[in-house]
């Protein structure tokens, strides 16, 4: 899992997501921790989104999908990301249990990987709504509408700008 840069910067979407403590806070915290990573500089951020868990109990989630060009590579983001989840207190009792912060990679530019730690594009990408509306806001037209519309029926709920994130 190496830590060293590739040479060129690639645009990623990372997905942002909480439901433990003061969500919007650590979601707000992550996207600064985000932007201070080597090699990489935050581009722009989704709007807050609110939704209900998907294949999980516990409260609702607050979502979002932040753009970055990193010149990382792949193994040491996904490490970067975990140490950032793991400054926020995550835990992983169980699958899709709550969380304090949840940072996923789900688009690496235009590649695929395949990893036994790390597979891009994410593999429930297109079957969650808190991932494909904050997306389809950072590139739209990627998501096709029979892609959003088997989507439409979960309850997700567009919460605007937040601080730090236009």
């Amino acid at each position: 899992m190496g830590a060293s840069p590739v040479s060129v910067a690639s645009p990623v979407w990372i997905g942002l997501g909480a439901n433990l403590g003061d969500a919007p806070a650590a979601l707000a915290a992550a996207v600064q921790a985000l932007g201070a990573l080597p090699g990489t500089q935050l581009q722009r951020c989704s709007r807050l989104y609110r939704s209900a868990p998907v294949d999980a109990g516990g409260p609702d989630y607050y979502n979002a999908v932040a753009e970055l060009h990193t010149g990382l590579a792949p193994l040491a983001l996904l490490q970067a990301l975990q140490a950032i989840e793991q400054a926020a207190g995550r835990e992983r009792p169980y699958r899709n249990a709550p969380r304090t912060l949840d940072l996923d990679v789900l688009l690496w530019d235009e590649e695929r990987i395949d990893l036994p730690q790390l597979t891009v594009p994410h593999p429930r990408l297109y079957e969650r709504a808190f991932v494909l509306l904050p997306l389809a806001e950072l590139r739209p037209g990627w998501a096709s509408a029979a892609q959003l519309q088997a989507v439409a029926a979960q309850r997700i709920e567009c919460l605007g700008a937040w601080d730090g994130l236009a």
